[in-house]
């Protein structure tokens, strides 16, 4: 890791910009998260239906992985934040649209959903593979760190502030959103970035090389898959409206304080991490992060006390940041310039996976076992995931140094 202040990445005036696009950017999807989520469940009253929020967010990321990543590659990154952005600010003009008219059909809600997962699938693999080309080699540490804080921040401050904003109708809170897309868009439109290495060609091989080089490298594909499988199988996040309104009966103000605890644990290992990067035994942590994540995921699903279940989304959120810092560290220094948008979309399906699908695996095991049993099995299942990958891949556990 660079021995540089964690602060020389701000040197660079686009890596800064580009910082605060993707500020703006989160702020903007988790305060349209928490009025989707409400918005969603005041409709229906049907947790199976804000599981198909996360598979409408989800879908577009799995069928177009191969496009969006060699895209990424092969075109101007920036370019592309820009356009997909504008994309998503125009799904959020529709959602203001439905929550001003009151239309109470949620298929159009989910068909926005699924164009704003199209703007994300292009945005993700394009935005992963930028960081590398706005700071030198030796910053890349510390920028991922801070690229995590930024999101992290975003995270805490998002659904809190969407949350307050429901208060003062749907439509201030997807208008808020919209406004943020707008700013990002402009921020990433005036961003420069340094040349990037192209494919020569688009083949069939081309396409499947991000698969291809992820799965021949045992540690990254090791860190990936398993935090796909800790994050999907413990995604209690889907549920949180249910809790906030039936089980903690805290409205949408504390929904969006719970959907804001896991980033709070988050964004304060991730100013740990900026500061002091794991210098050895990052396979390890990474496991221990996991384990955690799955006993705090099983206390927030048994607990019914709002303080207890905040500390247990906070631990939640603290352990999956040091299994989202071992993974993008590992994937950034292990891929090639000419690669990185092709592992970075295979990345984003594995996040998505994580998150939107986990949603989608959450809502629907409670419509048929219920609220807590789901939230419960999740967390165990978790922790078993965890105790295979760490007989599966002995290479990642033993893994030392990330810059090896």
């Amino acid at each position: 890791m660079s021995l540089l202040p964690a602060s020389a990445v701000f040197r660079s005036r686009d890596f800064s910009l580009y910082l605060a696009g993707r500020f703006l950017s989160a702020l903007a999807v988790q305060m349209q998260n928490v009025a989707v989520g409400w918005l969603v469940y005041d409709l229906t009253r049907d947790p199976f239906a804000l599981g198909l929020v996360g598979l409408a967010s989800f879908l577009p990321a799995v069928a177009l992985a191969l496009i969006t990543g060699h895209t990424a590659d092969r075109y101007d990154r920036r370019q592309i934040l820009v356009l997909s952005y504008i994309v998503t600010l125009a799904t959020a003009a529709g959602l203001l649209v439905i929550a001003a008219t009151g239309y109470t059909q949620v298929w159009l809600i989910y068909g926005l959903l699924l164009i704003f997962g199209i703007g994300r699938a292009f945005a993700n693999p394009a935005g992963q593979a930028l960081v590398p080309n706005l700071v030198p080699p030796e910053q890349l540490g510390n920028a991922i760190a801070w690229n995590s804080t930024a999101w992290q921040t975003a995270t805490i401050a998002g659904p809190a502030l969407g949350g307050l904003l429901y208060y003062f109708g749907a439509t201030v809170a997807f208008g808020s959103a919209a406004l943020c897309f707008l700013a990002c868009s402009v921020l990433y439109g005036v961003m420069k970035s340094r040349p990037q290495v192209a494919p020569s060609d688009v083949t069939w091989e081309t396409l499947l090389a991000g698969i291809r080089f992820i799965r021949s490298r045992p540690v990254v594909f090791g860190a990936i898959s398993l935090d796909l499988f800790a994050v999907l199988l413990g995604g209690a996040t889907a549920l949180l409206p249910v809790y906030a309104r039936d089980i903690l009966d805290v409205g949408p103000g504390g929904l969006g304080l719970l959907r804001s605890m896991p980033a709070v644990g988050a964004l304060l290992v991730a100013l740990w991490l900026a500061q002091r990067p794991l210098q050895s035994r990052s396979g390890l942590r990474m496991f221990q992060g996991v384990a955690i994540f799955g006993v705090a995921t099983i206390g927030f699903g048994l607990s019914t006390n709002v303080v207890l279940s905040c500390v247990c989304l906070f631990l939640l959120g603290a352990a999956d940041m040091i299994s989202v810092f071992v993974r993008s560290t590992l994937v950034q220094f292990e891929t090639p310039d000419a690669m990185r948008g092709r592992v970075a979309a295979v990345n984003s399906v594995f996040i998505g996976a994580s998150n939107e699908l986990g949603e989608f695996e959450s809502g629907a095991l409670a419509a048929i076992i219920g609220t807590v049993p789901a939230v419960v099995f999740g967390g165990v299942g978790t922790l078993a995931v965890c105790a295979l990958w760490a007989r599966w891949f002995p290479a990642l556990r033993y893994r030392d140094r990330l810059t090896d």
